[in-house]
């Protein structure tokens, strides 16, 4: 670690470096709603420093933070990080009983609750708390300290007090972070039972942002917008798309509502991006709703057929796909889950700049990445500056094995569980990621799956059950689906598109079903052919990523 550590600086400077660099300028916009500039939010998170100071609130105490993405959600979190306290970032999909048990297990002290979140808690199940503060307008709605009670009441008279004469640049002092001090705390979304506390130090953090910069800065520059998609308590979203942005002085809007495909389209089109970091998810609505029905008539397809004019139908395509994303991006990051291989090629084949990068949240959470330059077909990238990767395979470019990745962008271990982090931590510092991949010789990173839903075939081959959903999901009806084994068949359980369902009897859509499965098996090995496709009433049931819980269709 010591030799890609040699350039450490403080994250929290970083913090500090944008807001006197870009003072003035627009930095939280909450989407149709109020703006901060980046001198708003420093005196809010100053504000936020002396309600922790008058508040018990120590360096390495531990503040939760549950909520929408918002502009003053943003504000908390930073508050935070530059008091030197310790950050949970709880998900607000989260039910109440899981925000108590990550609150109670983390040991927090305060929790910030936003206005959904805040219907589904009981304070009386969180014994430890001093205090809950509302994010909207960061009211008390809960203290069990007069102290809190005494500061948050006379707040404006104490700031008033320590900056008589005004709060300047110069008034700007944040908590200076070492490389391994802990920065945040992490659950994961966590598919089977508790989630694990991930434990990520202010390196983690540090790493991230200083390789995402140097690889985007140029392109995406200060002042330049982003539309906030993803959770920021999801270390995907809060890192390439938050901190980065804000590091880097753009300027963040947040939905603040649940991102359906017609809000973030309208959002696209009147915020206009610079860069766009998304999920499979909303990429594959917004084409296959948006797009694909405006270029699949006849007249297209033919002349898609005429290498002269295909060049120039495609260049059409292109520009009426990228206006569907604002039309200003430099690219699309795809991360969190696999893209669809129909939708990656219709992407690449029109010259589309997407790009797909892999990692997780023990990673903070990159592993690879790479410009969408230099993407190939399939792959995730290439591994990220100050992290290195092996295959545990006897020929890692042709033969998958399970991912490891040590460097300075890997965890500490998780929280008050060392057996968890024996299993994930081996003895030369690598990461078990649990992800079974190849690398290529030009260093591209193909991934094929969880290792853990690997299927053994009747003659003992291995059955990637991905790669099977990946083609049925581009079939006639189906909107998602997984693969699963029963006795020694396999079988797909699939969720119809539920816009088109509504024209077809269930016995016609059973008759599409088997038409798909016959056209799949034509397309498939013998040995992980389907025997049947159930059909699901209901959507499945997902973790906050968007990636469905298949322990729970086992």
């Amino acid at each position: 670690m010591q030799l890609q550590m040699d350039n450490y600086r403080s994250f929290n400077s970083y913090i500090q470096h944008t807001i006197t660099a870009n003072w003035d300028s627009d930095a939280l916009t909450d989407y149709q709603g109020a703006t901060l500039q980046f001198h708003d939010v420093a005196r809010k998170i100053e504000k936020l420093h002396i309600l922790f100071e008058n508040s018990n609130v120590a360096k390495g105490d531990k503040i939760a933070i549950c909520g929408r993405n918002s502009s003053h959600w943003a504000v908390a979190f930073l508050a935070t990080l530059t008091y030197g306290a310790v950050a949970v970032p709880i998900l607000h999909e989260f039910n109440g009983e899981q925000i108590h048990n990550i609150v109670n297990h983390s040991e927090a002290k305060l929790l910030f609750i936003g206005d959904f979140a805040v219907k589904t808690i009981d304070p009386e199940q969180m014994p430890a708390l001093e205090g809950i503060i509302n994010i909207p307008d960061f009211s008390l709605m809960l203290s069990r300290s007069e102290q809190l009670t005494y500061a948050r009441e006379h707040l404006n008279l104490m700031f008033g007090s320590k900056y008589p004469m005004a709060f300047r640049k110069e008034s700007v002092s944040y908590h200076e972070d070492e490389a391994d001090e802990l920065a945040l705390i992490n659950y994961t979304s966590g598919t089977t039972g508790f989630s694990k506390g991930v434990m990520l130090p202010y390196r983690s953090l540090w790493s991230n942002i200083e390789f995402v910069m140097s690889r985007l800065s140029k392109q995406v520059k200060a002042g330049d917008n982003m539309l906030s998609i993803l959770p920021m308590a999801h270390m995907y979203g809060m890192a390439v798309e938050f901190l980065f942005g804000f590091c880097n002085g753009c300027h963040l809007f947040y939905l603040t509502r649940l991102p359906s495909p017609a809000i973030i389209a309208q959002a696209f089109t009147d915020i206009r991006p610079t860069l766009i970091v998304t999920v499979p998810l909303i990429i594959e609505k917004i084409i296959r709703k948006r797009v694909f029905p405006k270029i699949q008539d006849n007249r297209i397809r033919l002349l898609l057929q005429m290498p002269v004019i295909s060049k120039k139908v495609k260049e059409r395509i292109c520009t009426a796909v990228e206006e569907a994303f604002g039309g200003r991006f430099y690219e699309v990051i795809v991360g969190g889950a696999p893209l669809s291989k129909e939708i990656e090629d219709f992407l690449l084949s029109i010259g589309f700049p997407i790009t797909v990068g892999y990692g997780t949240t023990e990673c903070a959470p990159l592993i690879s990445y790479c410009d969408h330059k230099e993407f190939v077909a399939g792959c995730c990238g290439k591994v990220v500056d100050r992290m290195e990767v092996k295959i545990l395979s006897p020929d890692p470019e042709n033969i998958p094995g399970e991912i490891v990745t040590r460097g300075a962008n890997v965890m500490l271990g998780y929280y008050k569980n060392e057996e968890a982090t024996r299993q994930a931590l081996d003895a030369d510092g690598y990461y078990h990621t649990g992800d079974l991949g190849t690398l290529s010789a030009s260093g591209h990173l193909f991934i094929l799956g969880r290792i853990k839903n690997m299927l053994l075939g009747s003659n003992g081959q291995n059955i990637y059950p991905e790669e099977i959903e990946d083609k049925l999901n581009s079939m006639t009806m189906v909107s998602e689906s997984i693969v699963i084994k029963r006795g020694e068949k396999l079988v797909a359980l699939v969720y119809p598109d539920k816009d088109d369902v509504v024209s077809f009897t269930s016995e016609e859509l059973q008759a599409i079903m088997e038409q798909n499965r016959l056209e799949l098996n034509r397309q498939l090995p013998h040995y992980s052919q389907l025997s049947a496709i159930d059909i699901q009433e209901e959507e499945f049931a997902k973790t906050p990523k968007k990636s469905i819980k298949r322990y729970l269709y086992k």
